[in-house]
């Protein structure tokens, strides 16, 4: 018999003319024998398959492992629950009675492609023809229950193997768990739908989490298969699309993990110890691995955990893993707790339960104890007494995705209700049009359901204004509805895992997502209760004026670099140089004007030459006004009055202007520093000037005849002075016309390098270049007054004041060439203001000293404390004195070539005859001067 049904798979796969067919048929004879000892069957008039993970994945060749008493019982009760109450509504598929096929995949994708190869069992027609048994007579065949639709599964790496089988025989399948974005691909799983949103929705999610918490430096975990690796590949992708979140290190959790696997996944992780937040995409078995593997290696509290909706608020995965697990935040589709499920499964028993084939060992695992000699758990555990009672003699809780398989049984039903209703109007159970259903048409029904939960009562959580409130209400719950790829809307609630201060672990919601995150932070806690949230970052923030340096290839890392000298930091990337006028703020975040300065009158660089003026303008003043009081007197009359007047006018002006370059500088200061700046030296060096070439000229005139030279008048004198003045203002003048006076800041004189020293100076705009034009026509007429000084050294002591001019020019000439060095050599001083003014102003009132000191305050002395030698001895003819001026130059030409003694005894004998006496004679010239 066996061999003709191995004949009859043949011929069929020829049919078929695919090898998969062949190779799905034979693993149907092998599973055919045991498919009802592994699965829960019930009669019905239109029969839905089911898919739930009842076992974890076997280790070491095992197909299947422990129990899973939430993920698979909680799970697969809820769907029997609903099949019940359907079939109770007289409303919703009336007269009609809905069964089932339920299947374990134990948690593992390729014994769920084989175990669901029992849904497609019907849709394959076997040739039996030429098959008889022994007898002869025709075989009996077990007629398959014929499956027109899936509830299932969980993971989704299971659901796409499971899938891509159902497609083939157009099956609709309704996911109740299944989130991988792979799944939204509707040209490669076109029946497949789900009543949960897909991870992409759950990964948007789970970036602004991250970004709400101010973490940039990420590590993602996930477990090997679609929904692990999609998940974190979504969330990698949109992290990088909205920038502000880089991965610093992407793992997996390989199918079947090595002895040592987790530690190695820890150790990892610590080798970027500042990425502390890991977004885990991992079924719930490798989430309870990975806690155990950080709990060993003593990094409780170290890492951040973000959990996905396979971690969602569960208690399995944290079991006895509290503390490490504290603070974790968790994402889970938002749902209701259903009250009726709740009452249904805690009224289970072993005596009303029997159609679930796996509950004996369900009951061992909840209340710890055995059932006969047979029982699963082995051990010194209490006998079973049947009598226990869940919720009252075990701990309860309801699973949080069994709204969402109600939502699918119901989606389910909702579409063949439909259906019935416009295909079998008026028909009383199914008609003749429903008796082979096509797959594809009830898959558009499937797509157009639009229910509100109707079915049962809902206890429900909402978060309101940054508060977690509950509350109840009986006549709706969560919408259900797909969109064209079959995919739930996006909508999630947020928890975190928390310790009370009553050492009690919970999970709290501490917001919600629907479309954008609504995120409660001042309702988490993190460890030891602390409310501050920890950092999970590369780097951390730039401190005010410091730029970030990217490292390269990753842009959450950087290094902070100090905006430097006039420098201000534009944004966190750049620094920017501030305008000329100004310098970075303190923090260096913007820029702030430069101080303007300017020599103060109190300063210690101003007191000195203001002093020195002022003594200065007083003697000058005490000489004009004794000039003036013995204006008739020989030594004023000889000391030529109108020449001595203006250059006293120069020496007031020289010590006047000190107080124009101390001044505030404005317009008018700037014009007067222009007009007077030069004019004092001018009018002094002028008169000397003049003095000095009418000396020259008298005498080098009476080398040669006894006639009086031109032009030695005073009134030719004056007009010879104020000639050599006019050029000094018509300079000026032109000055005026060419560049008007102004004032301007200057900021590069003291621009140090630190800028918190840097000054803007306030100063007219007189160059370096313009001051050396401006006080360059005065140091010519005393360098020329210098020249005619040297050659007026012969003249006799007694001769007016050739000597003294000489004398004077001398130390001018000393007083300016120091100056010089000292100006420009301060140029690039901090100090260069103050130095260059203080010079300035000093060089010129030493110079009107020297010129006070040395030609007046003699005449002065003897004026005033000397009156009787302020007398005419005598007149004078040119003709005498010039006859006395060339006896003078002979004798000192003689001196030079005869020994000391006979120079002196000759020197005294012409003196003793030309004069009448050792004292000082003021000789005037009656034909020239008055």
């Amino acid at each position: 018999m066996a061999k003709e049904k191995k004949r009859s798979v043949s011929c069929h796969c020829f049919f078929l003319l695919t090898a998969k067919c062949c190779w799905l048929l034979t693993s149907m004879q092998k599973t055919e024998a045991q498919e009802h000892a592994h699965s829960i069957r019930l009669e019905g008039d239109i029969i839905l398959g089911g898919l739930f993970p009842v076992h974890a994945r076997g280790e070491r060749g095992v197909a299947c492992g422990e129990l899973k008493k939430e993920k698979g019982i909680h799970r697969l009760e809820a769907m029997l629950y609903a099949i019940d109450q359907i079939n109770k509504d007289p409303d919703l598929l009336p007269n009609v009675t809905l069964g089932v096929r339920i299947l374990d995949t134990c948690s593992r994708d390729t014994y769920a492609l084989e175990q669901s190869l029992t849904f497609v069992q019907a849709l394959i027609e076997k040739d039996a023809s030429d098959v008889r048994c022994a007898n002869g007579d025709p075989p009996i065949f077990t007629k398959p229950d014929k499956i027109i639709g899936v509830i299932g599964a969980s993971a989704s790496s299971v659901s796409i193997m499971v899938a891509n089988i159902l497609r083939l025989f157009k099956i609709p399948q309704i996911s109740y768990a299944s989130t991988a974005p792979e799944l939204s691909d509707n040209t490669r799983y076109d029946f497949f739908s789900r009543v949960v949103p897909p991870d992409s929705y759950q990964a948007q999610a789970m970036v602004d989490i991250v970004t709400a918490m101010g973490w940039n430096y990420v590590s993602t975990l996930a477990s090997e298969g679609n929904y692990g690796e999609s998940g974190v590949e979504a969330f990698i992708q949109i992290s990088r699309e909205s920038g502000g979140v880089c991965i610093a290190q992407s793992l997996k959790i390989p199918r079947e993990p090595k002895p040592g696997e987790f530690d190695k996944i820890i150790l990892r992780l610590l080798e970027t110890s500042n990425a502390r937040a890991v977004i885990m995409f991992a079924n719930e078995d490798d989430i309870r691995r990975v806690l155990n593997a950080a709990k060993r290696n003593n990094q409780t509290g170290h890492f951040l955990w973000v959990g996905s909706d396979s971690w969602g608020s569960k208690i399995a995965p944290v079991v006895q893993q509290e503390k490490v697990a504290e603070g974790a935040v968790t994402i889970l589709p938002k749902r209701a707790s259903v009250d009726g499920f709740d009452r249904y499964f805690r009224s289970r028993s072993l005596a009303n339960n029997r159609r679930n084939v796996w509950f004996a060992e369900f009951w061992e695992e909840n209340f710890e104890c055995k059932l006969g000699s047979h029982a699963k758990k082995l051990g010194s555990l209490k006998k079973c007494t049947g009598l226990e009672k869940i919720g009252r003699d075990s701990t309860y809780e309801q699973e949080g995705k069994v709204q969402f398989v109600i939502d699918a049984v119901y989606a389910m039903a909702h579409a063949l209700h439909r259906m019935h209703k416009e295909l079998c109007t008026g028909y009383i159970g199914l008609c003749p049009r429903m008796s082979s259903i096509d797959g594809k048409e009830l898959l558009s029904y499937i797509r157009a359901v639009n229910f509100n939960g109707h079915h049962v009562s809902w206890e429900f959580q909402s978060f309101t204004q940054g508060s977690v409130s509950g509350g109840e209400f009986r006549s709706a719950g969560t919408p259900v509805i797909f969109n064209e790829n079959g995919d739930a809307p996006g909508r999630y609630d947020i928890f975190q895992y928390q310790i009370t201060n009553r050492s009690t672990a919970e999970y709290k919601v501490i917001g919600h997502w629907t479309d954008q995150l609504h995120l409660n932070l001042d309702a988490m806690r993190w460890t030891r209760g602390d409310p501050s949230i920890p950092a999970s970052v590369c780097s951390v923030p730039c401190k005010p004026g410091e730029r970030k340096k990217i490292v390269k290839g990753v842009p959450c890392c950087w290094h902070c670099e100090r905006c430097e000298g006039y420098h201000y930091q534009a944004n966190e990337f750049s620094c920017e140089l501030c305008p000329y006028e100004q310098r970075p703020s303190e923090n260096r975040t913007g820029c702030q004007p430069i101080p303007i300065i300017k020599l103060e009158w109190h300063s210690p660089w101003a007191i000195v030459p203001v002093f020195i003026s002022m003594l200065g303008i007083i003697a000058t003043t005490f000489v004009i006004v004794t000039f003036v009081r013995y204006n008739d007197t020989p030594i004023v009359r000889a000391s030529g009055r109108e020449l001595s007047y203006v250059l006293l006018t120069g020496i007031f002006l020289c010590y006047a202007i000190t107080f124009l370059m101390i001044a505030t500088p404005d317009m008018a200061v700037c014009s007067f520093r222009r007009i007077f700046l030069g004019l004092g030296m001018c009018f002094s060096y002028a008169a000397l000037l003049t003095k000095t070439n009418r000396i020259h000229r008298i005498f080098e005139q009476g080398k040669k005849s006894v006639t009086a030279p031109k032009f030695i008048s005073p009134a030719s004198q004056l007009v010879i002075t104020f000639s050599l003045i006019s050029f000094q203002l018509l300079g000026v003048f032109i000055w005026f016309a060419v560049d008007p006076p102004h004032t301007i800041v200057d900021f590069g004189e003291q621009r140090t390098q630190d800028p918190e020293n840097a000054r803007g100076v306030l100063k007219c705009d007189i160059s370096d270049l313009s001051l050396i034009c401006s006080l360059g026509y005065s140091i010519l007429l005393m360098v020329t007054c210098t020249v005619y000084a040297i050659k007026t050294r012969g003249v006799p002591e007694t001769f007016n004041e050739a000597k003294p001019i000489g004398f004077t020019m001398y130390t001018t000439c000393i007083i300016w060439l120091a100056f010089i060095p000292i100006f420009f050599g301060t140029a690039q001083s901090a100090e260069r203001m103050y130095i260059q003014t203080t010079t300035l102003t000093i060089s010129m009132s030493l110079s009107a000293s020297v010129s006070l000191g040395m030609l007046y305050m003699p005449k002065v002395y003897i004026i005033i404390f000397h009156p009787e030698q302020n007398v005419q001895k005598r007149k004078r003819s040119f003709k005498a004195v010039v006859t006395a001026a060339t006896m003078s130059s002979k004798l000192t030409q003689k001196g030079s070539d005869r020994p000391n003694g006979e120079v002196k005894t000759e020197l005294c004998e012409s003196l003793e005859t030309n004069t009448s006496s050792t004292k000082t004679t003021y000789v005037s010239y009656s034909n020239h001067a008055n």
